[in-house]
C-alpha cells in the first residue's frame, strides 16, 4: 500500500472496513483514522452486516471476493436492511469484472489492490461528497412536505376540519380536485397539502395562474411550442404538462381561461394526451389536476361561460375554503404565527401584542382574507418600534377606538359578566402571543369555548341573553366534538 497524506478532517464520518486480510484492515484504518473518520471493521460480509444498525456507517470499504458472504452480496443486503451507505468496493486486478458488476448493483466506485492511499482518500472523498448531497436534498424535500402537511396550514376551525377531512380522503387518488374560495383563503396551500400528502409527492408540483396570462401565452406555457409556431417561437419548448408528468399540475384561477383552451383542456383530462402549438407530435402525459377559482362555476356554467362537460371533469372532488370573517377564531393562532415568521424575517425580537391589538384585528371583516392579514401583521412587525404589537402599528382603517388604559381589576366594578370574561379572554390571548391552547390553559376553558367567543366578540354587540349562549358555547359545541 503506497502511503500519502492530506489534512486531517474536522468532522468525523463513520467508515466500515470488510475485508478478509487482517493486515489490509489494520493498514486503512490506520490511515483513515488519521484522517478524522471513525472505523469500524468486518472480516466478511455476514460480519459487516451485524454491524449495519448499530454502527450506521457512512460508506463501507468492501472486498470483492470473500468467504461466507463477498462484497457484491453484502451490497445487495445492506440495501435490503435500508442502508444508504455509498459502497467502494476493492478488488484484485483480476476480478475487477466483478467490481464493475457490483457498481451496476450501486456501488458508487471501486479501487484495484494494492492499494494507493492517495486514490482511496480521494475516491471516498467523492463517494461521501455525493451522499452529503442527497441527503441535504432528501433533507430539503423533507422539509417542503413538512411545511405543506395539514398541521403545519395555520387553522382549527371546525370550518377547515371539514376541509382538512376532504383533501385526506382526495389526496392519495388520481381525482381532479377543484377549490373553490375567495381570493387570500390559501388555495394554493391545499394544492400543495394534496400533492405532498400523495403518492406523487417525489414528483414535479407544477403551477400556473390561468389569469396572469393572454390565450396565446397560456396555451403556450401548458402544452408547449413548436420552433417557428409562431412570432417569437425561437425554438421548442415544453409545456408545464410535459414537465408534470408523473406529478401534480396546479391550474389556478381556472374560471379565466378562454373557451378554446376550455376545450383543449378537456380533451387532455379525457385522454390524457395532447399536441404543442404547431406541433403534430401526440404526446402522452400521466398528470394529477388540481384546480382553483374564485369564482361560481356552477353560475357561470349556466350562463354559458364555462364548459358544462369540463366543469364537471373538474369537480370531480370539490373543496371550498371557507373566508376568514367566517372563522375568525383562527385569527389569534394565524397573527402569532405571521408575527413569528416576519420577526425572523426582519430581524425583530416581537413577543406578543399589546392591549387592543388583537380587538382591533377581530374586528375587521377581512375582505382579502389570510393574504390580507399577512399583509398587515407583515408592515406591522416593520413598523413596530418596540417587543410588542400596538394598534398604531396597524393601518388606519383597522385601529378603531383605543381601549381605556385600565388598573387591575378596574374594570370589575359595574361591569357585567360578559364584559369580565371578554376582557379575560382577550388580555390572555395578547399575552400569549395570540395561542388559543395556551389562552385555554391558562384561563381553565376549552379551546373550543375561546373559538365560540372570538365569534361572538367579532360580531360586535354581546348576545340578547349572554345565559343561552353560554349554553351553546360550551355544552352544544363541545359535546358536538
Amino acid at each position: 500500500m503506497t502511503v500519502g497524506k492530506t489534512g486531517p478532517r474536522a468532522t468525523k464520518e463513520r467508515i466500515l472496513v470488510v475485508d478478509d486480510e487482517q493486515n489490509a484492515r489494520v493498514a486503512l484504518r490506520t490511515i483513515l483514522s488519521e484522517e478524522g473518520y471513525e472505523i469500524a471493521e468486518a472480516a466478511d460480509g455476514e460480519e459487516a452486516l451485524a454491524l449495519l444498525a448499530g454502527f450506521a456507517p457512512a460508506a463501507i470499504l468492501a472486498d470483492v471476493r470473500m468467504p461466507r458472504m463477498d462484497g457484491l452480496t453484502l451490497l445487495k443486503r445492506a440495501r435490503e436492511a435500508g442502508s444508504d451507505a455509498v459502497f467502494v468496493m476493492m478488488t484484485a486486478f483480476a476480478s475487477v469484472e466483478a467490481a464493475v458488476e457490483a457498481m451496476r448493483s450501486g456501488a458508487e466506485n471501486y479501487l484495484v489492490k494494492p492499494l494507493d492511499v492517495n486514490a482511496v482518500l480521494v475516491v471516498l472523498e467523492k463517494a461521501l461528497e455525493k451522499l452529503r448531497l442527497q441527503r441535504d436534498t432528501a433533507n430539503l424535500r423533507e422539509r417542503v412536505r413538512e411545511r405543506y402537511r395539514f398541521h403545519n396550514i395555520v387553522g382549527d376551525a371546525p370550518e377547515l376540519q371539514a376541509v382538512y377531512e376532504v383533501v385526506k380522503r382526495a389526496a392519495p387518488t388520481k381525482a381532479t380536485v377543484l377549490i373553490l374560495g375567495e381570493s387570500g383563503t390559501g388555495k394554493e396551500l391545499i394544492a400543495q397539502a394534496l400533492h405532498e400528502e400523495s403518492p406523487r409527492h417525489d414528483k414535479p408540483f407544477i403551477k400556473v395562474n390561468c389569469a396572469a396570462l393572454s390565450e396565446t401565452l397560456l396555451e403556450s406555457e401548458l402544452f408547449g411550442h413548436e420552433k417557428g409556431s409562431f412570432t417569437g417561437a425561437i425554438g421548442r419548448k415544453e409545456g408545464r404538462f410535459e414537465l408534470a408528468d408523473g406529478g401534480t399540475l396546479f391550474l389556478d384561477e381556472i374560471g379565466d381561461i378562454s373557451p378554446t383552451l376550455q376545450i383543449k383542456l378537456l380533451r387532455v383530462l379525457q385522454q390524457k394526451e395532447f399536441e404543442r402549438v404547431g406541433g403534430t407530435q401526440t404526446i402522452k402525459v400521466d398528470v394529477r389536476v388540481v384546480t382553483a377559482t374564485n369564482r361560481d362555476l356552477a353560475a357561470e356554467v349556466k350562463t354559458g361561460k364555462f364548459r358544462e362537460d369540463l366543469y364537471y371533469r373538474l369537480n370531480v372532488v370539490a373543496v371550498t375554503l371557507p373566508p376568514l370573517r367566517a372563522r375568525k377564531g383562527d385569527i389569534p393562532a394565524l397573527v402569532s404565527h405571521f408575527v413569528e415568521k416576519y420577526s425572523k424575517a426582519y430581524g425583530k425580537e416581537i413577543r406578543g401584542l399589546a392591549p387592543g391589538t388583537l380587538n382591533a384585528l377581530l374586528s375587521h371583516d377581512w375582505p382579502g382574507n389570510v393574504r390580507e392579514l399577512e399583509n398587515v401583521v407583515e408592515r406591522a412587525v416593520v413598523l413596530c418600534k418596540g417587543p410588542e404589537l400596538t394598534a398604531d402599528d396597524l393601518p388606519p382603517t383597522l385601529r378603531g377606538p383605543r381601549p381605556r388604559e385600565r388598573a387591575p381589576g378596574a374594570l370589575i366594578p359595574g361591569a357585567t359578566l360578559y364584559e369580565i370574561e371578554r376582557e379575560a379572554i382577550l388580555r390572555t390571548l395578547e399575552m400569549v402571543g395570540g395561542s388559543t391552547s395556551r389562552a385555554a390553559e391558562i384561563l381553565g376553558i376549552s379551546v373550543r369555548k375561546i373559538q365560540y367567543r372570538l365569534k361572538e366578540y367579532a360580531g360586535g354587540a354581546p348576545p340578547a341573553d349572554h345565559a343561552e349562549t353560554e349554553g351553546a358555547g360550551d355544552g352544544g359545541p363541545e359535546r358536538a366534538e
